[in-house]
């Protein structure tokens, strides 16, 4: 027997006409360029000396860097393209291709000159990304496991941004193609 969750997980999951098996797989793994770091950082919210605040700051970016994350998803499911039934007013209308393509291309870009570039930049530096010099206590700095585990955990955020430019710009091509051709068939014969 099929349970709520079951079905929930199959409605998220369930990829919409013309994506391939390496788009989804593609999608499927942006989830997972960001869990390394989200899973990393945690334990630092609970150290000694770190306050109400910032427990609740560190806790939260980890959990919202994962939502977002997720939303690539939306770019090869079903619900990317018609609203699920559940968001009132729209549900079961279609997602115009702009509303999803234009934040989603924003956050690649936003994503790879960040974690892609700017981080990149900064680690061989040995910098902020400011500029500023990195302090000896810094992750990066430490050495030994601790830097390892750093890098380990946080060398898969830089493909975050080029695999959501990836799946935005086959979002945009495949939605745009099934639009042309819907408005073809419409159009009739030309005489």
């Amino acid at each position: 027997m099929q349970t709520r969750l079951d079905t929930a997980w199959q409605a998220i999951h369930e990829p919409t006409a013309g994506v391939s098996r390496r788009t989804q797989l593609v999608a499927y793994a942006v989830p997972l360029t960001v869990l390394p770091s989200s899973i990393w950082r945690l334990p630092a919210a609970f150290d000694d000396g770190v306050g109400l605040g910032e427990r609740a700051y560190i806790v939260a970016l980890s959990v919202v860097s994962e939502l977002l994350a997720l939303t690539a998803i939306g770019l090869v499911a079903r619900w990317g393209e018609v609203f699920p039934r559940w968001v009132p007013i729209l549900r079961g209308r279609r997602v115009p291709i702009k509303a999803a393509v234009v934040p989603a291309a924003a956050g690649a870009t936003i994503l790879t000159l960040f974690f892609t570039v700017l981080h990149v930049v900064s680690a061989i530096r040995a910098t902020k990304i400011g500029g500023d010099a990195l302090p000896d206590s810094a992750p990066s700095q430490v050495g030994g496991w601790e830097t390892a585990s750093f890098y380990v955990c946080y060398l898969p955020l830089t493909l975050w941004g080029p695999l959501l430019a990836v799946l935005t710009a086959a979002y945009w091509k495949r939605r745009r193609t099934v639009t042309a051709d819907r408005s073809e068939a419409t159009a009739g014969p030309i005489m």
